[in-house]
């Protein structure tokens, strides 16, 4: 008998593309080394053939499902106790929330694994970066063009806010690429699994991070323009020359540690 989760068919709407290769599953385990006595969180679970894996190896596992029949047949499908359901929204879910009762998060890091929705993979990594405190590595799936936007560097065409957001707190390391036959229906794209590493030494440089983020955001909002007038209303001309940058260049060109630099200053004004 077929089980009902098997009969779901994947929703356009959520950008469910189901990864089934089995020898790409195990490739996946054996980049994240799952271990006892850790606790996971999956973004986008699906039919469970990640969960399923991960689940043998460790003490907790929380599934964040925004697909209400695949939230609801996820625990039939997978027996465990340790396996703790969310149907919600990952775009907006308090990650805070999974933090082990009584225990100080470094003492007990979240590790978080998924396969990240393609059409709102941007705005869910800006929002997992709201919580990079909470975890010791995340581990996520992404198409490959912005998985190379991650690590891409100054003057490259695709460096942008999301290159610097990320670098400016983790450490990035992309692991491997993966074709489209791999996944039910499979993606119009190659898709890319990517670690990233948050690091506290890195993040204890930002000031305020609301500041830095919104230094990158207008910068790369006008990218094409000198950073005298993409951050007009935020630094002047005189400011970003006292932090020893040229006013005349832009976004593109300037590296991780100068916008910290701006984003230290402009928190500071």
């Amino acid at each position: 008998m077929t089980h009902p989760m098997n009969d779901n068919r994947p929703r356009k709407r959520f950008g469910q593309h189901f990864l089934h290769d089995r020898n790409i599953l195990d490739k996946i385990i054996a980049a994240i080394h799952p271990q006892p006595g850790q606790h996971f969180v999956e973004i986008g679970p699906g039919r469970g053939a990640m969960t399923r894996l991960l689940i043998e190896k460790i003490d907790a596992l929380h599934a964040i499902e925004i697909d209400r029949d695949l939230a609801a047949a996820l625990p039939d499908n997978i027996a465990s106790t340790k396996l703790i359901v969310h149907e919600a929204d990952a775009l907006s879910f308090d990650f805070a929330r999974l933090r082990p009762a009584g225990h100080p998060v470094e003492d007990t890091p979240l590790r978080l694994a998924g396969n990240l929705p393609y059409n709102i993979s941007t705005p869910l990594l800006f929002h997992i970066l709201s919580y990079d405190e909470l975890f010791s590595d995340i581990h996520v799936m992404l198409q490959k063009e912005v998985a190379q936007r991650i690590a891409a560097g100054p003057g490259n065409r695709t460096y942008g806010r999301l290159s610097v957001a990320i670098a400016a707190r983790c450490e990035i390391e992309m692991l491997f690429h993966i074709k489209p036959g791999s996944f039910t229906p499979p993606p119009r794209v190659d898709s890319s699994f990517i670690c990233l590493r948050p690091d506290a030494s890195k993040r204890a440089r930002i000031l305020q991070p609301e500041a830095f983020d919104h230094v990158v955001k207008q910068a790369f909002g006008q990218r094409r323009k000198r950073l005298s007038n993409s951050l007009g209303g935020l630094l002047s001309s005189r400011q970003i020359e006292s932090a020893g940058i040229d006013p005349g260049i832009r976004a593109e060109q300037l590296t991780v540690e100068e916008f910290i630099t701006l984003g230290n200053l402009y928190a500071s004004t």
